[in-house]
């Protein structure tokens, strides 16, 4: 990858706040989820991972507030900006795409109008299922879409893969094999195009509805209308007035085991042709869709 000519950009993760990271963990597990231990950050947050190969879902919430650093010139305060989502709803509020490069993304970003931020380095230690420790790292370049103040984005470059990725942790009850999508919602899509065509380095295509699709190498990003969420979603995926994510997609194997377990669960869930969606009210202000294929 280089500054000038950077590569298309793949889901890695999404950000997903939540109030009490316990009972995130408990209904995510209840959905057929394998949730990670709680992992602590030196800047106030503390989150559990939901792995698949090449991404995860990261809830998150706030463990020490008194820890959070402010937003700065040209730094980006994650833990501030998980706290202020948090304090507006409970829900998805950041997406993360791959990075083999964050210097050269963050030049790139800069370049192209959505983004200023001196790019953040962060290590920690992990837990193996035996519960030996591994260092993993990170490297982060954030961008901005102006016109979607509550919604943050940056991407990630991971500097010891080989102690992040873990097949055993890619086991989920519910057979979850991928991240394939994200809803992002606003009332005019076409005023994100080409924020996002930047971020992703894809280009888009039209959907039903007003609606874009940016298809990346890992995954895809919707970008609906209020009318087309609230129709594919639920109502309650569309009652912030400002641009925000509604929810993501994962891909399974088959529908009807995993619509069975929901119901065993009494989480309220509804089939769709080949899709199975959890509204926003049954999951903590998040959508979950399950897509056969």
């Amino acid at each position: 990858m280089t500054e000038t000519s950077p590569g298309p950009r793949g889901l890695d993760h999404l950000v997903i706040g939540v109030s009490d990271l316990d009972a995130a963990g408990a209904l995510y597990e209840r959905l057929g989820f394998r949730v990670g231990a709680r992992n602590r950050h030196p800047w106030g947050t503390e989150n559990r991972i939901v792995q698949f190969p090449g991404s995860f879902l990261e809830l998150i919430t706030i463990g020490d507030a008194t820890a959070i650093p402010a937003h700065e010139a040209r730094r980006f305060s994650f833990g501030a900006f998980v706290r202020d989502a948090l304090a507006r709803c409970e829900g998805m509020s950041m997406l993360v795409l791959e990075s083999s490069d964050s210097d050269a993304d963050a030049a790139a970003f800069q370049a192209a109008g959505i983004g200023d931020f001196e790019p953040f380095f962060f290590e920690r230690q992990a837990k193996r299922p035996d519960g030996s420790e591994v260092r993993v790292a990170f490297s982060l370049a954030f961008a901005e879409d102006r016109a979607a103040p509550d919604c943050g984005f940056f991407v990630c470059q991971q500097h010891e893969p080989q102690n992040f990725w873990n097949p055993a942790f890619q086991q989920h009850e519910n057979g979850a094999q991928a991240l394939s999508a994200v809803a992002f919602v606003a009332d005019d899509p076409a005023r994100h195009e080409r924020f996002f065509s930047a971020y992703t380095a894809c280009a888009s295509f039209a959907t039903a509805g007003g609606g874009l699709r940016f298809a990346l190498p890992r995954g895809r990003i919707e970008v609906m209308s209020t009318q087309a969420a609230a129709a594919a979603l639920g109502d309650a995926s569309t009652r912030r007035a400002r641009p925000h994510f509604a929810g993501f997609a994962v891909a399974v194997p088959a529908l009807s085991p995993v619509e069975e377990r929901l119901r065993g669960h009494g989480i309220a869930c509804r089939r769709e042709g080949g899709r199975l969606v959890v509204p926003p009210a049954a999951a903590l202000g998040c959508a979950i869709v399950f897509e056969q294929g």
